[in-house]
């Protein structure tokens, strides 16, 4: 059974837990203990920790999520409905190969289920591991990275926090559609990996620019399958990370509202936080992005992929060569451009149909100016 790499939560949270007063979300949710196992048929989310950070050098202390749950738990929900879980953690295994097969085993179980992993660790190369849990789903995947770097690596380099994408993009079986990097900077990205992005018809979003407007992020999660977020890529005053510490990023305003998109979005079915220090300073910014995820969930439209058109306002923009298909949904007002692929027999591809978008990008085709995404998307499919 895939939940058996399961460790069920120790005797201190469980003491913390029952501390806590009735309108405590910790006292809301689902527990893993030494007697019971949730059931995962009526779960929405689960909370999945995992204790292993050996391919990251830059990580001192041993992995420990117990202050990042109790600031978690000590929290007030919204007005929340859907289920959340604690499953307990995945232990390190005898390899880091082993942390990752029972990373991909429990999250891609909890995905076939329509349950939403939430997955705390640990170094961000468990995010080739999250990647691998879709292998059986037959689907292509999207994922955004929050991230100051790319994390591209030699192709014979073992795979490390820093080194992650380069397996993701090479192994097979291949179901990367789309990568996207929101915040990266540049003194932390050679050229040559930003022009390899641009190879690849991946889109990467600088961190001046997401912070200038943070709503440009928003259609990149409206389209993503799994989200990956690395610490690094808040600033060092924010998120009290003093171990690595990063004069610039995001700050906590910003990264909270990032985490919220994500949970927004109808199609992210995993979410990642990775690097984190183990330290009492920083748990509380990795408490709150997970519980803006929660939140942002919590206020899903259930429109594109799950909903149909018929709610939706059509517009047909006349480009030179181009006619522009744009539809707004009448229930958000949150707009797609439509991209009429080939799908060559492949089911793979059919979900792509309707690439998410903003008003922005409607005006500028309205200028005669071909949205970017849209060209990049068609380029993909045309490989």
């Amino acid at each position: 059974m895939e939940f058996d790499f399961l460790e069920p939560l120790n005797d201190g949270i469980l003491k913390f837990i029952s501390s806590l007063s009735s309108q405590e979300l910790g006292s809301k949710i689902v527990l893993h203990t030494q007697d019971q196992f949730p059931d995962i048929s009526k779960i929405n989310i689960a909370i999945v920790g995992v204790l292993e950070d050996r391919r990251n050098i830059n990580m001192v202390n041993e992995v420990n999520l117990t202050t990042v749950r109790k600031k978690l738990y000590g929290m007030f929900p919204g007005n929340w409905d859907a289920s959340i879980a604690d499953l307990g953690d995945i232990l390190a295994g005898d390899s880091v190969e082993d942390t990752y097969f029972a990373v991909k085993k429990v999250t891609s179980a909890l995905i076939k289920n329509k349950v939403i992993p939430i997955v705390l660790g640990g170094s961000q190369d468990l995010t080739y591991a999250l990647y691998r849990a879709y292998d059986d789903l037959e689907q292509m995947v999207n994922m955004v990275a929050v991230d100051n770097r790319f994390d591209f690596g030699k192709e014979d380099e073992t795979v490390s926090a820093n080194s992650y994408l380069t397996k993701i993009i090479i192994d097979e079986p291949n179901n990367l559609f789309n990568y996207c990097n929101i915040g990266y900077q540049t003194y932390y990205n050679s050229q040559e990996e930003i022009d390899l992005i641009e190879k690849l018809f991946f889109d990467a979003y600088r961190l001046g620019e997401i912070s200038n407007k943070i709503a440009l992020a928003e259609p990149v999660f409206r389209d993503a399958d799994l989200v990956s977020i690395d610490l690094n890529s808040v600033k060092s005053s924010d998120s009290g990370n003093v171990i690595s510490f990063e004069p610039n990023g995001f700050n906590g305003k910003e990264i909270c509202s990032l985490a919220r998109y994500a949970g927004i979005s109808d199609k992210v079915s995993s979410l990642g936080v990775f690097n984190h220090n183990s330290t009492v300073q920083e748990s509380p910014i990795v408490a709150q992005i997970v519980w803006y995820f929660i939140e942002g969930y919590h206020y899903r439209s259930k429109e594109y992929p799950f909903g149909s058109r018929t709610n939706y306002l059509k517009y047909i923009v006349p480009l030179e060569e181009e006619e522009l298909v744009f539809y707004k949904s009448d229930k958000t007002e949150r707009w797609w451009i439509e991209i009429p692929f080939e799908t060559n027999g492949s089911n793979k591809l059919k979900r792509n149909t309707l690439l998410p978008c903003s008003y922005e990008e409607y005006l500028s085709a309205c200028n005669q100016e071909l949205p970017e995404r849209w060209w990049k998307a068609q380029r993909k499919n045309a490989l």
